[in-house]
């Protein structure tokens, strides 16, 4: 054994596994990549003849301590899924559409068979959506994590025209605020509900929450929802919008403000869908106040679209959604109702 894989770096191992990454990233890719997967840097030749004025828009975030499900259930296609989706909702919040997506892994000591589930469930989210899965980073880091655990990162490049670049200037009082249900916490709030459901309540994966037709580890690793299909069938009906916001962490009390003007508030009707059980027996058993509950969890919304009075009972109905809310005057601020 060399000194390297006594320090716990095991380069064999490592270029084992690379080897056999080009089958699965091969169909993730798309027209404009350029070179195979490997070098030291992807290659991207875009085409924007479709854009006026193409502007570039880039986002990278995390998975954050779903990880640590995913390590308990040994299940970790559905995280790449996650990391995915998620870079990609962060983007659609300009009208922005993907080009490519990078990620980055880092581990104490690859192990082979959940990096390439995690590389699967990446790629068939790139796949599923027209995105080219660019390239990565692995890194096998002894002493920085524990052996058992890993952290996944992504980054996405996506490109809007700017005329079309959200949110608009145009916001106004009436607005209506259209939620569309997430699929459960997504990639938010696991510090909190592993807190709460394991060390408090002392529960297994195995356990059922009431209301919930699935085991709670299938209910705490639901993918999390990507929103592309709805805005692309937007955009095809030429439906316009004011703006989108993301709710991951911060909830919709932080995330809305993101896009509202300081001259107005989102007066948000709580009663006008239906939280889904698991965050209501988190917020029971936890104690959590309304207040951290709207700030901590997405409480079933994933996304919400702010569209004009005019357009806002079309633009619902074409994307499954619900009003939630809508505009009054104020400082930039969410009001539960």
């Amino acid at each position: 054994m060399d000194r390297y894989s006594q320090a716990g770096v095991d380069l064999d191992l490592a270029a084992t596994v690379k080897a056999g990454l080009g089958g699965i990233v091969r169909k993730s890719t798309r027209p404009e990549v350029l070179g195979a997967i490997g070098g030291f840097g992807g290659l991207f030749r875009p085409t924007f003849s479709a854009y006026r004025e193409p502007v570039l828009v880039a986002s990278i975030d995390g998975v954050g301590t779903k990880l640590k499900v995913a390590a308990l259930a040994n299940r970790h296609q559905g995280v790449g899924e996650d990391l995915v989706h998620h870079c990609v909702n962060d983007i659609l919040t300009t009208g922005g559409e993907p080009l490519f997506f990078l990620d980055y892994v880092g581990t104490s000591r690859l192990d082979p068979d959940s990096f390439r589930d995690i590389l699967r469930g990446m790629a068939r989210a790139c796949r599923r959506i027209g995105c080219a899965l660019l390239g990565g980073e692995t890194a096998q880091m002894p002493g920085m994590y524990r052996d058992d655990e890993y952290d996944l990162v992504g980054a996405i490049v996506g490109v809007v025209d700017r005329q079309a670049l959200l949110p608009r200037e145009a916001m106004e009082e009436g607005d209506l605020l259209i939620g569309l249900r997430s699929s459960g916490l997504h990639t938010n709030g696991y510090s909190l509900a592993r807190k709460v459901l394991f060390e408090e309540e002392n529960l297994s994966l195995a356990a059922r929450i009431p209301g919930c037709r699935l085991s709670l580890g299938e209910e705490l690793l639901r993918v999390h929802r990507c929103y592309l299909p709805e805005l692309r069938r937007l955009r095809q009906l030429r439906l316009p919008l004011q703006g989108i916001a993301h709710i991951t962490g911060g909830g919709l009390l932080e995330n809305l403000p993101r896009i509202l003007p300081k001259s107005l508030d989102a007066r948000i009707e709580i009663k006008s869908w239906r939280i889904p059980p698991l965050f209501r027996f988190l917020i029971k058993v936890g104690q959590i106040s309304q207040e951290e509950s709207y700030r901590v969890f997405n409480m079933g919304i994933g996304l919400v679209l702010v569209a004009s009075a005019d357009h806002g009972e079309q633009i619902a109905r074409a994307v499954n959604g619900r009003i939630i809310g809508r505009l009054v005057p104020g400082k930039g601020r969410v009001l539960l109702c």
